[in-house]
């Protein structure tokens, strides 16, 4: 895996880039600015100033960078003024030899390397003379260009940087110069002599002041993209996320660890981490040694009993750690938490053993004399915490297992799985005696209860396992839910006397986790599972097994022997009494019948089962209705109930710690989103849907709606990179309809963009052969108007013709789905409509019955898409004047959107239509317009040599990142050169730029 030292990807901070590039512009019409950047060390700083520097224009805009530098005590007095003067003076010498004539040996004092007052005495009053000869150059330079003077590490800034840079941004009469000072806030302690010059800067209506926060889970999974060449695998994502704490430089060097493979260590930061703690007081280093055992956050009256002092030291040695900004008071004003969970891991990685267990045992003795001292509901999981690290194996055990149901509780099963798995680790170090006397467990739903031994009142090893196996299925560690049922799975194998109902229940976890893994699709564990049953009396378990069979069926084989499946299940768990398994049946009996729900039957039931649910507290079953209700409401085309039901859906799942299922509410928010149209909301959503997804479905699954984004906004390469990840996400061992649908649209699509017209052709084919224009019909409806387009376009091309074979298919397949909802029926008439041009008969009647149709949906795409269609049979029908108007709304639909590929098809058919087509239409119209400017190439519209070279690429389909790649430049350069070809073609999509650049007959350079 290649690595990049800084993430190329530019994370966040649009609103902070936003504010500094409007402050350039601002000083660019001649009024002076000034912007403090402010924010931790780490946090990105230098990394927000490097791309405002990005987008100036090198031939409008002059920078100069400088940084104080710390030697003892005091930084060198006008180091950073000097780094910069220098940069000007090898930039524009004339200028700045200009502006300082008669005054060299002055400027001299900043500039050694000018040599020139080496013989000349240098008075001691002459500050006042510099600062004015310093604002003289940078008026002078700043009088015919934008200069961005960057001053970083204010908090090293010596006195007279601090007065020069006060001085500069009183002055009103600099002309365009921008002033950038960085410093870090966490080293800004109240008698910091910059705190001052901040002061009185901050009354200045020029000065605007950007505070950095760190990063969150959203964008941490972008920076590690950028830095690993990929998106980052959840544990790893997990892992750093959580010991950064969202801090960019310690993510660079968490991700450099791990490309290390020395993830844990991170020896070159630990001296750095340490460095302010080793500089407190004793007293300070112990509080810090002693709250670093607590976990995150310590209360003030559990420290002030471990730690033993008196208060008054106690508290003057917590201040100096404050200051230090080693801990940081919570806002409640009684608790207290390390600033950085690195400095945290540093500090007790730095403990001895026996002073570690120390630490530990006092912990948790206070905490049993006094239990109001832990939070509450925490106390059984803290002492079982401090006792496993204080060597106690017997209350270790006692605790981890009376903790585990407090931690489900809390619905926070990371710290379930750690104590099942401490018990676990035990098992072996205690007596009998002691297992025998453990507390009651609560055992996961459909587990078989029976078995326990007399006398033994608490939960045996196998209980703990098929309890911990679903903690960590919960929390989304995968992998260790398969690894805990596989030894499950050898107990149970090795035992003289077998327990069949314990191994099925085992075997049908191993058929969920077998396919989450990508690892098969679970229906061989399936198969095990009801053999070990099939001869035993009924029970829970059959209703388990029956239920997941059900479900299964519904993921693989939709229809009829799966709906009767379903019924069966529900019947069968009821008799039982196992309710939550009949929840779970009537939900998979839903999902087989929402499809023809005309009178919500289906609907209804299912928000029945979610109220039953959350009754019970049934976590599990309120999961899979959360992600199940936006995407039936979505796929009845009530995609603004689909957006409502998501948001309170993903709220719901996040409360509960289920990421797995919000990271697929996000991606069903996203495609109701994109439905109606809001395109950059659709975006987010699935930004966050890869920050939180754990298995690689839903992860696939947002990456291929990603690249269905691309595509539609034009950018076909990147779409088909994107999808080829999608595809090695979602893997070849569990290939279920509702995944492969929509990448064989996909596929299809991007390889007709693509020119790659049989192969387009062949994945069609490959897709009908295996049924997957049966079913569902949200998704085999537009994949079927997508074949019957493309062979449509193929009729209207000199180099290829319709396929007979691929129509036939298309008619048969639409012919076997039973269309009920409005939408349904619009894509129908939608297909119908492309199916007559794909014919030959290209029917406006047909066309505006599609148009009729989408019209009231709220589905603008797919309306735009209609009326191209309905603009285009018009032409083709030789009224000119009534093509005008379905023309004119595809194109303000298109641009709105940002629908890059359907733009340039309306460009496309305007350039078809050619000269003297009528306007009312500037679509129309746009095809009569001369090509006056088509002799002079490129270079009438004003593209310099680099944007030309850029036009190319984006003709060729590149999006920004493989620009960059092949021009060697940066992301944010190449965005900056398209912002420009756009701006100076007049085009509203990249699409649309390379259409206007062929219409124009502008030669692009090979």
């Amino acid at each position: 895996m290649e690595f990049a030292p800084v993430s190329p990807l530019f994370v966040g901070r649009e609103a902070e880039l936003s504010d500094l590039v409007h402050a350039a512009e601002v000083a660019e019409k001649g009024e002076t600015q000034a912007v403090l950047v402010r924010g931790e060390a780490g946090v990105g700083k230098t990394r927000l100033v490097e791309e405002l520097l990005r987008t100036l224009p090198p031939d409008r805009a002059l920078a100069a960078v400088g940084g104080c530098i710390e030697v003892g005590g005091e930084g060198i007095p006008f180091a950073p003024f000097s780094a910069a003067l220098r940069t000007l003076w090898h930039e524009q010498p004339d200028e700045v030899r200009a502006a300082s004539a008669g005054q060299e040996t002055l400027l001299a004092r900043i500039l050694p390397e000018l040599d020139l007052a080496a013989s000349v005495e240098r008075p001691n009053d002459d500050v006042a003379r510099l600062f004015e000869l310093i604002a003289r150059i940078l008026e002078r330079l700043a009088s015919s260009r934008l200069v961005v003077l960057v001053i970083e590490d204010l908090h090293w800034a010596d006195s007279s940087t601090r007065y020069l840079l006060g001085y500069l941004s009183r002055s009103r009469r600099l002309g365009r110069l921008l002033l950038v000072g960085t410093y870090r806030s966490d080293d800004i302690h109240r008698r910091h002599p910059l705190r001052p010059v901040l002061a009185e800067m901050d009354r200045l209506r020029s000065v605007r002041r950007i505070a950095l926060r760190r990063f969150d889970r959203v964008e941490v999974t972008k920076q590690l993209t950028g830095l690993l060449g990929a998106p980052p695998e959840p544990n790893l994502l997990d892992e750093i996320f959580v010991r950064s704490d969202g801090n960019a430089f310690f993510v660079e060097e968490l991700a450099r660890a791990y490309r290390d493979h020395t993830a844990v260590g991170l020896d070159d930061l630990r001296d750095v981490l340490l460095e302010r703690l080793e500089v407190l007081p004793e007293t300070s280093q112990r509080i810090a040694r002693v709250a670093a055992e607590s976990g995150d956050v310590i209360g003030y009256p559990l420290l002030k009993a471990v730690v033993g002092l008196p208060e008054d030291e106690l508290i003057e040695g917590l201040r100096a750690a404050v200051l230090a900004q080693i801990l940081v008071s919570e806002p409640n004003g009684s608790e207290y938490r390390f600033r950085h969970s690195l400095v945290r891991e540093a500090v007790s990685d730095s403990l001895l053993p026996g002073e570690r267990a120390l630490i530990n045992r006092q912990y948790a003795e206070v905490m049993e004399t006094d239990p109001s001292l832990a939070r509450a509901g925490e106390l059984a999981g803290r002492l079982a915490q401090h006792w496993y690290a204080a060597d106690d194996d017997v209350k270790a055990l006692r605790m981890s297992v009376g903790a585990a149901d407090e931690a489900r509780d809390r619905y926070a099963y990371a710290d379930q799985l750690w104590l099942l798995e401490r018990a676990l680790q035990l098992w072996e170090r205690v007596s009998e005696d002691v297992r025998a006397d453990l507390p009651a467990l609560r055992l996961p739903e459909g587990y078989p209860r029976r078995g326990h031994r007399p006398g033994h009142a608490g939960p045996g090893y196998l209980d703990l396992l098929a309890t911990a196996t679903v903690a960590a299925r919960l929390g989304g560690d995968l992998d260790r839910a398969m690894r805990l049922t596989c030894d499950a799975l050898e107990i149970l194998a090795g035992k003289d006397e077998h327990h069949p109902s314990r191994a099925a229940w085992f075997w049908t976890r191993r058929a969920v986790l077998v396919q989450a893994l990508n690892h098969g699709d679970g229906w061989k564990e399936l198969q095990t599972a009801q053999a070990l049953i099939d001869d035993l009396p009924s029970s829970v378990v059959h209703a388990d097994v029956l239920a997941h069979v059900a479900n299964w069926g519904a993921q693989h084989r939709p229809g009829r022997e799966s709906r009767v499946a379903a019924d069966r299940a529900v019947e069968y768990a009821s008799q039982v009494g196992a309710e939550a398994l009949e929840l779970h049946a009537r939900i998979t009996r839903c999902w087989l019948g929402i499809e023809t729900d005309v009178d919500g039957s289906c609907l209804a039931e299912l928000y029945e089962v979610r109220q039953r649910a959350e009754k019970l507290g049934l976590v599990d079953i309120i999961g899979r209705v959360c992600l199940n209700l936006p995407s039936f409401l979505e796929g009845m085309g009530r995609s603004e109930e689909a957006i409502a039901e998501a948001r309170h859906s993903i709220k719901t799942c996040r409360s509960l710690g289920l990421t797995d299922a919000e990271a697929w509410v996000h991606c069903n928010l996203s495609l109701s989103l994109f439905s109606v149209g809001r395109w950059p909301e659709a975006e987010a959503a699935l930004d966050e849907a890869a920050a939180v997804a754990k298995s690689y479905k839903p992860r696939a699954a947002a990456v291929a709606r990603r690249a269905y984004g691309l595509l539609v906004r034009g950018d076909v390469a990147e779409a088909s990179d994107q999808l080829a990840l999608a595809r090695g996400l979602l893997g070849t061992e569990d290939l279920q309809p509702q995944f492969l649908v929509a990448l064989a649209h996909f596929t299809m699509e991007i390889a007709a963009r693509q020119g790659r017209i049989g192969e387009a052709r062949a994945e069609f084919l490959r897709a009908d052969a295996a049924g997957l224009t049966t079913g569902p019909i949200r998704y085999a409806l537009p994949m079927l108007h997508v074949a019957a387009a493309i062979e449509a376009d193929a009729r209207q091309s000199t180099a290829d013709t319709p396929s007979a074979e691929v129509l036939a298919a298309v008619r048969a397949a639409a012919a076997r789905l039973t269309v009920v909802f409005p939408i349904s029926r619009a894509f129908e008439c939608l297909l119908r409509a492309e199916l007559s041009r794909a014919e030959g008969a290209d029917d406006p009647e047909l066309w505006a019955a599609a148009v009729e149709a989408f019209e009231p949906m709220n589905r603008p795409y797919e309306l735009a898409i209609a009326l191209l269609g309905a603009g285009r049979a018009l032409l083709a029908n030789g009224s000119r004047e009534e093509a005008a108007d379905p023309l004119t709304r595809a194109r303000q639909i298109a641009t709105s959107l940002g629908a890059g590929l359907l733009l340039a098809d309306v460009e496309t058919l305007a350039q078809r239509v050619g000269a003297g087509t009528p306007s009312p239409t500037d679509v129309v119209a746009s095809a009569d317009r001369s090509d006056d400017a088509g002799a002079d190439g490129l270079a009438a519209f004003g593209l310099t040599p680099r944007e030309s070279e850029v036009l190319r690429l984006v003709a060729r389909g590149y999006g920004n990142r493989r620009i960059a790649e092949v021009l060697y430049i940066s992301q944010k350069t190449v965005s900056t050169h398209v912002s420009n070809i756009l701006a100076k073609l007049g085009a509203a999509s990249r699409t649309e730029a390379t259409a206007i650049a062929h219409r124009r007959g502008l030669s692009l350079p090979e």
